[in-house]
């Protein structure tokens, strides 16, 4: 398979199909394998320069751990995901990961943060309306 940024890459170094079997593995109830194959394409989407499914399959990591309740680390990756999207302008796709990483911080009773995401939250959609 060709790659955005001028090379060939190996089935193994193959974003799309690893994202697939993350799919496949979340499908089935395995999030914990799920997430590892979300990650590793993440880390392959954004290394060819696919910053929106690096962005989401972040996201699907995010999802996994939340299903798993490690709710800390579903909230640092939603937020990740977020900065990423927000990076290329994805911003629509950045505010359902702040919604989930509070809702995150809601299940940590992290009153702080969900009140800081609110904030956030609000100004983008804001934004967004204005923008139409």
């Amino acid at each position: 398979m060709y790659t955005a940024k001028g090379g060939f890459m190996s089935e193994k170094e193959d974003p799309i199909k690893i994202h697939r079997e993350g799919t496949t593995l979340s499908d089935l109830g395995k999030y914990e394998e799920a997430i590892e194959k979300f990650l590793e394409a993440s880390r392959l989407y954004k290394k060819y320069g696919n910053v929106f499914d690096a962005s989401y399959t972040l996201f699907k990591a995010a999802e996994c751990s939340f299903l798993v309740e490690d709710y800390e680390t579903a909230a640092e990756r939603f937020l990740e995901s977020a900065e990423l999207a927000f990076s290329k302008g994805f911003d629509r796709f950045a505010v359902s990961a702040l919604e989930y990483a509070r809702d995150c911080y809601k299940k940590l009773d992290n009153k702080e943060k969900v009140e800081e995401l609110e904030k956030k939250i609000k100004e983008v959609k804001d934004k967004l309306a204005k923008s139409f």
